[in-house]
Formats: C-alpha cells, structure tokens, sequence
C-alpha cells in the first residue's frame, strides 16, 4: 500500500519567524506600495522636466489646433492653385479675421468708455442703495470711503504693483514668443503633416511602425472632429450670448460675446463663468431684472450646450461620460491652471481613441466588429 505524497510545504515555512508572523495580504501590500511609489517617483521626475518645456508643448498645441482648421479650407483652396500658396492664402486669411474681430472689440470698447464709466457709476451708486434696504441693511457708510481705502492700499503696494506691471509686460512677451513658435509650427503641419509622420513611422521597427500609423490615425482623427466640434459650440454660444445681450441693451455684447467664444473651450465650466461677467456687468449697468434675464440665458445656453451642441462634438471625436469630462477639466486645471483645463479633454479623448484603436487592432476583424458598439469609459 502506498503511501500518500507529502502536502507541499507552505511558504510561510521559507520566512523567518518575524516574517512569518506578518499577515500575507499585508506583505502583498507592501510589495505593490513600494512598486507603486517607484512609478510615482518616476511620473513626478517627468512631469517636472516636461514641465521646463511646457511653452513649447503649448506652441506645438496650438500649432495642432490651426492646422486642424485650416487643412481643410487649405485643401479646397489647394484646388485652384499650388498647395504652398493655398496654405500661405489660408494662413493669412485667418490671421487677418483674428486681428480683425479683435480690432472690432476694441473700437466698441473704446467708443463706449465714457459712457460705460457713468453707468458703472450709477450702477455701483444703486447696488449701495440696494445694500442698505432691506432685508441688508448694512451701514450707510459702508462704502463710504472704499475708493479712498483702495487708494491708500494701491500706494502702500505701489512696489509691489510695480513689479506684477513688470512681469505682466515680460509674460506678454512670453506669450507673443509662444504664439510666433505656434504660428510656424502650423504653417509645417498643415502644408506636409503626413510627410512629417511617415517620416517619424520610418524611424521605428516594423511592427512598431503600424502601430505607430494606426494610432496616429486615430489620435488625428479624434483631434480634428473635437476641434472643429468645440469651434461649432463656441461660435453658437458667441452669436446667441451676443444676440442675447444686445436685445437686452447691456453694453459691451461684441467684447462679451468674444469672452462667451474663449471661454467656451473650457467644457462645462467656462460658459458660465463668462456669462457670469456678463451678469455682474448687467447688473451694474441696468439693474437686477435685466441681471436676472442674464442668469436665465445662462441656464437656457448650458441646456443647448449640454443637450444638443457637446453630444454633436462627441459625436465627431469620442463620446466621453460628463464624469470622465468633469475629472479631466477638474485634474488639468490643478495641474497646468487654464491651460491645462483647455488641453485636457481633448487628451483624453484622443488617449482613449487610441487605445480603443490599438486594441481593435490586436483583436482582430471579427472582435473589432463586435466591440464597434462598446461605451467609452464612464458611459
């Protein structure tokens, strides 16, 4: 009769008695902690040398995001004549219509100054008013001498203002640096973007190659459909924020308008804030009601926004869960402030093209078919 074979001998029996005596899920824990921190250390350690250049990945965005408009227009204008010719025609064009809707803004702010400054006077004058009736009832001299005690801290701060003046002229050359780079970069990606990436596919391996195409492709593609997305839901939420106000009389509707454009490449959160000035600005200019009405638009155009124009965006590049679009905002302001509240959607949405896009690949034609219809994250 044979005897049974011994029952293997537990790991425990390896470790030391100390050892022993720890829980295994704790060990467990500890040698993933460890792991986890290395990685961290590893993320921290590049995100600090990305961030020394973080001017030049801006440039290289924003070089993205005029090539992504203007490869079309270049491309019908390509039909008529030489194609460095249509690039430099729509380059130029663009160019002359930015500076041009800037100008305009301008003009209307400088005609309106004086009169703005008066209704801003009274305005301020009713709001104290206001403030010292019911159900407020603050001191009538609340605001007495408020001018007098901003004056005597902008004197006390004069050295210190001073130097922000200062930093603010050497950050407007920051910015004029960044906006020449970003202007040259364009002109390469839309006149031979894909010369560029075949080029950069050629450097690599084989297999490493069409990985590369593939997720270009689909990095691109995503790219340019939130684009021109985002532009649709800017210049609609531009046209009705300025139809609205100049119905309602509220002055300076051209310069808000343009706030309500910019600030709608902020999903979810700019359309509001800048319809928020424009309710400060009603407010002190033409009372409470018309205020109010401006609140009421604000609430009408983030239902357009969020029922109608962002579902049309997605559509166009990948449909991204409010959540998942809420994180990303959230997450790119902390880490980056406006710009990266700007960048982080479309990251994400083209990270998660692309691994949808490479993940399809390995899985074959047949799986490829059946996850056509699967949900981004979130959904």
């Amino acid at each position: 009769m044979s005897t049974p074979p011994d029952p293997p001998a537990s790991p425990l029996g390896r470790l030391s008695g100390a050892e022993a005596r720890v829980p295994g899920a704790l060990r467990t824990a500890a040698a993933y902690a460890w792991r986890i921190i290395a990685i961290g250390i590893v993320v921290q350690a590049a995100f600090s040398v990305l961030g020394q250049f973080h001017r030049i990945a801006v440039a290289v965005f924003l070089g993205l995001v005029v090539a992504a408009v203007l490869r079309p227009v270049a491309g019908l204008i390509a039909r008529v004549m030489p194609r460095p010719l249509a690039v430099a025609t729509a380059l130029i064009g663009g160019t002359v219509l930015v500076l041009g809707v800037l100008a305009l803004v301008g003009e209307v702010v400088a005609d309106q100054r004086r009169g703005l400054q008066r209704e801003f006077v009274a305005g301020i004058d009713r709001i104290e008013r206001r403030l010292e009736d019911p159900p407020f009832r603050l001191p009538a001299d609340t605001f007495a001498d408020l001018q007098s005690r901003i004056g005597k801290l902008l004197s006390s701060h004069r050295s210190t203002v001073i130097s922000e003046a200062l930093s603010g002229a050497s950050r407007l050359l920051e910015v004029l640096t960044v906006l020449a780079l970003a202007l040259f970069c364009a002109v390469f990606f839309t006149y031979s973007g894909e010369r560029q990436w075949r080029w950069l596919c050629d450097q690599l391996s084989t297999p490493a190659r069409e990985r590369f195409a593939v997720a270009g492709e689909a990095a691109w593609r995503t790219f340019t459909g939130y684009t021109h997305g985002i532009l649709l839901v800017a210049a609609t939420n531009a046209v009705l924020v300025g139809i609205a106000l100049f119905a309602l009389g509220v002055p300076l509707a051209m310069p808000l308008a343009l706030l309500e454009f910019l600030a709608a490449f902020i999903p979810l959160i700019g359309s509001p804030i800048a319809l928020a000035v424009a309710a400060v600005v009603a407010l002190a200019t033409k009372g409470p009601l018309i205020a109010l009405l401006v609140v009421a638009l604000i609430v009408i155009i983030g239902q357009i926004e969020g029922h109608l124009l962002h579902p049309i965006v997605m559509s166009w590049a990948v449909r991204l869960h409010p959540v998942v679009v809420a994180l990303a905002v959230v997450g790119g302001a902390v880490a980056a402030g406006v710009i990266g509240a700007v960048v982080a959607v479309p990251l994400v949405a083209v990270l998660w093209s692309v691994y949808q896009a490479l993940r399809e690949r390995a899985a074959g034609p047949q799986e490829a078919a059946a996850r056509s219809g699967e949900k981004a994250p979130g959904e």
